[in-house]
């Protein structure tokens, strides 16, 4: 129970990486905040791990202040935020993607996590804690016929800001650290399978 005392957030906590994450967390003894955009299946996680469900669309700026916001009404602070929630595009070449499309990615996998931490951080800051952003080995390196430019992007950008907010944020006790995966056996990850083995 190393985590005993200790609250987490997870987003993209309802299913996939996030929820084996908060699963994790909360048998190591943390109180645990899921959010994700499905309401049946949030709170079906919810309830499986005994978890804090909040509803937030990571696009939304609102939705994601709103989110730190109950966290911190319920348990009074934050101690540990997991930047998880993300989108993988339909696999296609760079000049099919669609303006919105492009967007969509960028707004979830980058954006969303840059609220996420923006808003996280004056709690963080109080007592120290620790932020840990789910990229992608897709960030890392390319791979050819991989066709996911958004998607490669954005998680590229989120190691580099991982790195960013490490220097910026030790000097509050704040650990920033970076999780690139490769494919993961999740429902995002069978569509990646699927999408691919199709080429």
């Amino acid at each position: 129970m190393k985590l005993t005392g200790k609250v987490a957030l997870v987003t993209g906590g309802s299913r996939g990486i996030g929820k084996a994450i908060a699963k994790e967390f909360a048998s190591n003894g943390s109180s645990i905040v899921i959010s994700g955009k499905d309401e049946a299946k949030l709170d079906e996680t919810a309830k499986e791990i005994g978890a804090f469900a909040i509803q937030a669309d990571m696009r939304k700026e609102s939705d994601v202040q709103n989110l730190v916001n109950k966290t911190i009404e319920k348990f009074g602070k934050l101690d540990i935020l997991v930047n998880n929630a993300g989108v993988f595009p339909k696999i296609k070449l760079l000049h099919e993607i669609t303006d919105s499309e492009w967007r969509d990615v960028l707004d979830v996998n980058l954006n969303g996590p840059f609220y996420a931490t923006k808003y996280s951080i004056p709690h963080l800051q109080k007592n120290g804690g620790a932020i840990i952003n789910i990229a992608s080995s897709a960030g890392l390196k390319a791979y050819e016929n991989f066709n996911a430019d958004a998607y490669s992007a954005s998680k590229a950008a989120l190691v580099l800001l991982t790195k960013c907010w490490a220097l910026e944020y030790a000097k509050n006790k704040i650990r920033v650290n970076c999780i690139c995966p490769g494919v993961v056996e999740t429902d995002m990850g069978n569509n990646f399978v699927q999408g691919f083995v199709k080429l």
